[in-house]
């Protein structure tokens, strides 16, 4: 089989199951591991796929720009949104990532929720003005302008500063084995700070981000207490969170 035939094989088999394992396909196609990783890196090199311990995944579709990912599933991040919104209690501190789907869960909060919200999101913290007695504070720090969140040494050090209820994260990539990703390296830094600092994490996932991973892992999925996930989520997938101990909030409907 010729390395271009072999290839394509490889994108067929990951568009069927989803994921690549060197392991089988060296066994399968009667080449070396050292072939098939070549072929991953060749791939991977032309954003085809990208490559994890053993083998490979689809390439996150969730890498795009904030101006970008508001039209991406707008339906499931309004009902991620909402059932996310309804994790908040009255008088917790959260924090609340930055992000198309954060900024839905921000709108969301019930208008008399009285608690107070961390972010180093302008945009969340703008959806916020409309929550009277909800009290904002912003993290300060670079503006990272891909994500439209604040980055660096300062946003780092106001999170040490402040012990939250909740982190509401958001990723690019979800998956059992190559966990929470994201595309930067920063910022995957100031996710894992936010994570640090919290008493519990819940990760806000839409469709495009479940079974698919980028290049910055920002924890173990394990790390995380609660998915909230579209309720059209893959049966298998649901079930592998769970095994996992995860607490998964199916989101859909009004």
């Amino acid at each position: 089989m010729l390395t271009r035939q072999r290839q394509q094989h490889l994108i067929a088999v990951l568009k069927r199951d989803g994921r690549l394992v060197a392991k089988d396909l060296s066994a399968e196609l009667a080449v070396s591991e050292d072939t098939i990783r070549r072929d991953l890196r060749e791939l991977a090199a032309q954003g085809l796929l990208q490559r994890v311990h053993g083998g490979a995944l689809p390439v996150s579709a969730a890498l795009a720009d904030f101006a970008a990912r508001q039209s991406v599933v707008p339906g499931d991040k309004a009902a991620i949104g909402r059932a996310a919104a309804r994790l908040v209690k009255p008088g917790q501190v959260v924090f609340i990532d930055g992000g198309t789907t954060a900024v839905q869960l921000a709108r969301a909060l019930a208008p008399d929720l009285r608690a107070t919200v961390v972010t180093h999101s302008p945009s969340v913290a703008i959806e916020l003005v409309a929550h009277p007695g909800v009290e904002v504070v912003m993290i300060g720090g670079r503006l990272f302008r891909h994500s439209v969140v604040n980055v660096g040494s300062v946003a780092m050090e106001g999170i040490a500063r402040v012990h939250a209820d909740t982190f509401f994260l958001g990723v690019t990539g979800v998956d059992v084995r190559a966990g929470l990703s994201t595309g930067d390296a920063e910022e995957a830094g100031i996710k894992r700070a936010l994570m640090a600092a919290s008493a519990e994490t819940v990760v806000l996932a839409s469709s495009e981000k479940l079974g698919v991973a980028s290049a910055h892992v920002v924890a173990p999925l394990a790390e995380a207490s609660t998915l909230v996930v579209p309720a059209a989520a893959p049966k298998a997938m649901v079930a592998a969170w769970r095994k996992l101990g995860l607490d998964v909030v199916l989101a859909g409907g009004a």
